[in-house]
């Protein structure tokens, strides 16, 4: 039987996804239109037989959603293998986009079982924890740069690695003005950031996946993160070696780029 262009070039990248490999780039029918990309991505992630630890939300930054001409985000996967622990070391190419600094949820599996959809009212009562994370961002693909949401989408949402920082207990706070910070030291690389251009605020944000899951019938059979967009943008890596950050109320996280 004839394998479809779709077919085959998921399963291209989908090997390239598990050996950590680089392809040629996508052709614009799966990437120029965010439908068509997260059909793509779905599609790549179906072939994965790895455990799934949370979901990411992407494009959260109004000003370049407006810039795209994109009306929502989006969101993906992400699996065990890219989840690391505070100050882990994390490998990159020269595909690699960027750093970002991200706010994330630790969320109860009980919410599988809710049928209503989430709202600001219902959504604390699902939430565990909250920690600060370091999210690399970049291709499987000989590409640079970002022309539409679907470029990231259909690569598996670009994410290569997360790093999380400590967790801490859910707590109610006012997420919608925090202050945050990346910084390589080293080199005397600093960028600043804020909560609030998460998707108007990091909780918006999680209320956009937790709604996407229900709508997609994805369900887990365990307590899962959700990372919910950068707060500094994608800081370019000008140099190797330990990068630090921090979230106002929420904590530190670093990551040790190689």
């Amino acid at each position: 039987m004839k394998i479809n262009s779709a077919e085959k070039l998921s399963n291209k990248l989908v090997k390239a996804f598990l050996k950590n490999k680089i392809i040629s780039p996508l052709p614009l029918k799966f990437t120029k239109q965010l439908k068509n990309a997260d059909k793509f991505r779905k599609l790549c992630e179906s072939k994965v037989n790895e455990p799934i630890i949370g979901f990411k939300a992407g494009g959260t930054a109004l000003p370049v959603m407006k810039k795209l001409r994109e009306k929502e985000p989006f969101y993906a996967s992400v699996y065990k293998r890219n989840f690391l622990q505070n100050g882990k070391n994390v490998k990159i190419n020269k595909f690699t986009l960027g750093i970002e600094l991200e706010v994330t949820y630790l969320i109860k599996k009980e919410f599988f079982n809710f049928k209503k959809n989430i709202t600001k009212n219902n959504i604390l009562k699902f939430i565990s924890h909250i920690a600060p994370s370091i999210e690399v961002v970049g291709y499987r693909q000989r590409k640079k740069g970002i022309k539409s949401f679907g470029d990231l989408s259909s690569d598996f949402g670009a994410n290569i690695k997360f790093v999380i920082g400590k967790k801490k207990k859910y707590k109610k706070i006012n997420i919608n003005n925090l202050k945050t910070i990346i910084k390589n030291k080293k080199i005397n690389q600093s960028v600043s950031g804020n909560t609030n251009t998460v998707y108007v605020n990091p909780l918006n944000s999680l209320k956009f996946v937790l709604n996407k899951l229900r709508k997609d019938k994805v369900v887990l059979n365990t307590n899962f993160y959700v990372f919910t967009g950068s707060t500094v943008g994608v800081v370019p890596i000008l140099a190797k070696g330990l990068y630090e950050a921090r979230i106002e109320k929420i904590g530190r996280v670093k990551a040790f780029i190689n």
